[in-house]
């Protein structure tokens, strides 16, 4: 029997085997493999199970430790899911797709799972339809660049914004620029972030624990109408409201980050077993 997991520190609160067991009626098996100690954790994938998720903070030693990894991934230079192959080990970057539908479900107005049938031989073509939305070239701010900013940075550059990093250490925001020549990617410091924010048709926020740059974004920092934001940690639900309240006043759309975990699972929930799994059900749990 198939069996897939989950492996991270820390992970106990986690949704992905409620989301999985969702996506499809319980059917296959998924564990938490919960450890500080990335060797220990993937000692227990390699024994016993078919394929994991990987979240923080091992999303780096997972991508050096597959013995294959996917064209996505390959450029991210960091991997969320691992599955054994009859070549050995395969990495992939789902936290790339869950980006990419989460903003082109804002941008075009239809669900992420239809756009996913859509582009499910590559999301080249849906920079012009991006395109054609603004009439113009857009512009995108990615704050924070770690596995998930280097995810977040390759998708907006996908769908064609004109991209600028920044992050708390500067020196993350440029080796991204000089890892990915071919962005074209900018960088500025983050105390520029409320300047960038108000400019930005696109924000992705991926700066992990306390919020300080979005809690100082105040009523003139909002700049352009129809700016979507995504912000990746969904663990802070008074100040999401808060911020779900301030991004409609100004005509805003506002991204929870759990969007962003369903449309990654959905993706990589596929990798795993070649089935699609319930988008409904799984929506559920969230």
């Amino acid at each position: 029997m198939n069996k897939f997991g989950l492996i991270g520190d820390p992970i106990d609160t986690s949704s992905s085997p409620a989301l999985f067991k969702a996506g499809y009626g319980g059917r296959y098996s998924y564990d938490l493999i919960e450890g500080s100690d990335f060797n220990i954790s993937y000692g227990k994938f390699l024994d016993g199970y078919s394929g994991i998720n990987v979240t923080a903070p091992f999303k780096l030693e997972a991508f050096s430790a597959a013995d294959r990894k996917s064209d996505t991934c390959s450029r991210i230079g960091a991997a969320n899911l691992i599955v054994k192959t009859g070549d050995g080990t395969m990495a992939f970057n789902t936290d790339f797709d869950g980006i990419i539908l989460s903003v082109l479900e804002a941008v075009l107005h239809e669900s992420g799972n239809e756009i996913y049938g859509r582009y499910s031989e590559g999301y080249g073509p849906a920079a012009e339809e991006v395109h054609g939305i603004y009439g113009r070239r857009p512009s995108a701010l990615v704050a924070g660049c770690g596995g998930a900013g280097r995810a977040a940075a390759m998708a907006a550059a996908t769908l064609g914004y004109d991209t600028v990093l920044m992050n708390r250490t500067p020196e993350k925001a440029l080796e991204i620029a000089e890892d990915m020549p071919e962005y074209g990617f900018r960088t500025a410091r983050i105390g520029e972030f409320t300047d960038y924010f108000r400019s930005s048709d696109l924000v992705i926020y991926t700066i992990p624990g306390k919020i300080r740059e979005l809690e100082d974004i105040g009523p003139d920092s909002w700049g352009r109408s129809g700016k979507v934001i995504l912000e990746a940690n969904y663990r802070n639900p008074s100040f999401t409201s808060a911020l779900i309240r301030d991004a409609a006043m100004h005509g805003c759309t506002y991204i929870p980050g759990k969007r962003w975990l369903l449309y990654q699972a959905l993706t990589g929930f596929r990798i795993f077993t070649g089935e699609t799994p319930d988008i409904g059900k799984m929506s559920e749990v969230l």
